[in-house]
């Protein structure tokens, strides 16, 4: 499997794109798929990042397979001999354009409103797609790039076919693809975690990426925290040893900060999981100092039997444990774990053993049952939460529960799913950990309402 999430496929892609440093380069995500492989190639190349908004036109009866795309501006590319070779009627060609012409203007004042459009007149532009399969949205982006008025235009994705690269040569000046498979069916089978993008969470990497101010101000997303605390005493990239590694986080620590809560992300994730990063800025927002990382170094990421490797990832939670302590402006404050999926599992792991003192663990949509032989050894106080429609999870959750001997509670958000991707259910997540984190590392300061 070639890529991990989007999040390695960025950090890979980014590689290899080293050469525009120099350039005065805008790097255009193409929602949702392809603005987190896009964030980490901005991030990389310290370029600006911004969105090209572009809409598949999907024949009707086989909506995966492009017969044409449309962008902001009015741009639109057709296939001809794709329509005729489908049988695609005029009516149904423009009752398919008219209905993502409508999706394409939502998206384009949501995403908007966040931000205003990066100027690419006189710019090179690097258009990044999570991937390539027939190229109508990315020879779209590629005009919509050219209308606005950038002097250079790139195309740059993880995986494409090598019929759609020379394809793309007609429009782009340089086609960039790390991975050209002869044998092709669809983007996902190159990913071993492609799921779904959503609105937020493009928002979410947009505002991080236009810097402070924009961060700071009001947003209309449903899962937006405020964000009017005062801005925190530290907030960094650091090196955290665990044995002989070196692994990358980021320490956020708020004034007077009462605790610190490490974050155990689950399988295919990262400390760039914009899931986890909304709860960590709830989590500040509460005077709570939080440290998101990545267990894996990025080789290490490539072998999926690590990313399940609960017992390895338990071990690395710890020493991070005992690296915090060693902090001099770190080491007085208590410790807790906020494991997701797998990485709940390497939580409790790590809670169980013998000098843990972990202070308290919450859980989201956790796997339990894969620290099944240690929870019988986990006293730290747990919260457990839930998706009211994840039943196969919820019935893990449920029997791990019984298992616990210390105080453990499990709290189902109704409506919500694994990744807990509906309306209100996220910052129903954020609510409930900061809660469970304020009441067991702070209880003194911390009046429930």
């Amino acid at each position: 499997m070639p890529f991990v999430d989007r999040t390695d496929a960025g950090h890979r892609l980014a590689d290899r794109l080293q050469h525009f440093r120099d350039e005065d380069v805008v790097v255009l995500g193409l929602p949702r798929g392809g603005v987190p492989v896009a964030a980490e190639v901005a991030r990389a190349l310290g370029a600006p990042l911004d969105i090209i908004v572009v809409r598949k036109l999907g024949v009707p009866y086989q909506r995966e397979l492009a017969m044409g795309a449309i962008g902001e501006g009015g741009v639109r590319v057709v296939d001809p001999s794709l329509v005729s070779r489908a049988m695609v009627s005029d009516d149904e060609l423009h009752a398919v354009e008219a209905r993502e012409r409508a999706e394409l203007e939502r998206r384009a004042e949501r995403f908007r409103r966040v931000r205003p459009r990066v100027p690419l007149a006189g710019r090179t532009a690097v258009i990044v797609d999570d991937g390539i399969a027939t190229g109508s949205t990315a020879r779209a982006a590629c005009q919509v790039a050219r209308a606005q008025g950038a002097t250079r235009v790139v195309i740059a994705v993880p995986v494409a076919p090598p019929s759609s690269v020379d394809a793309l040569s007609a429009d782009a000046d340089e086609v960039i693809a790390l991975e050209t498979p002869e044998w092709f069916l669809a983007i996902g089978e190159f990913y071993a975690d492609f799921s779904q993008t959503t609105d937020d969470e493009v928002v979410d990497l947009l505002q991080r990426a236009a810097g402070p101010a924009t961060a700071a101000a009001p947003s209309t997303s449903p899962t937006a925290p405020s964000t009017a605390a005062d801005p925190p005493a530290r907030d960094e990239e650091v090196d955290v040893r665990a044995g002989l590694l070196r692994l990358a986080g980021r320490l956020t620590v708020p004034e007077q900060a009462l605790g610190i809560v490490v974050f155990a992300h689950g399988s295919g994730s990262s400390r760039h999981s914009p899931r986890n990063r909304f709860v960590a800025e709830v989590l500040n927002q509460a005077r709570l100092a939080t440290l998101l990382l990545d267990l894996l170094s990025p080789d290490e990421e490539r072998d999926r039997a690590n990313v399940f490797d609960v017992d390895l990832l338990a071990h690395r939670l710890v020493d991070v444990t005992t690296w915090l302590r060693s902090q001099p402006d770190l080491g007085g404050l208590p410790i807790a774990y906020f494991g997701a999926s797998t990485g709940a599992a390497a939580a409790l792991m790590a809670a169980a053993e013998p000098g843990a003192t972990v202070a308290a663990v919450v859980s989201r949509g956790g796997r339990p049952d894969l620290a099944a032989r240690r929870l019988g050894e986990v006293e730290a106080p747990t919260l457990l939460i839930v998706g009211g429609h994840d039943d196969v999870v919820l019935e893990l959750n449920q029997q791990a529960q019984a298992q616990m001997p210390g105080e453990t509670r499990l709290t189902v958000v109704p409506g919500a799913t694994h990744l807990f991707e509906e309306p209100g259910a996220l910052p129903a997540v954020a609510d409930l950990a900061r809660d469970w984190f304020l009441d067991h590392l702070a209880p003194h300061v911390h009046t429930s309402p």
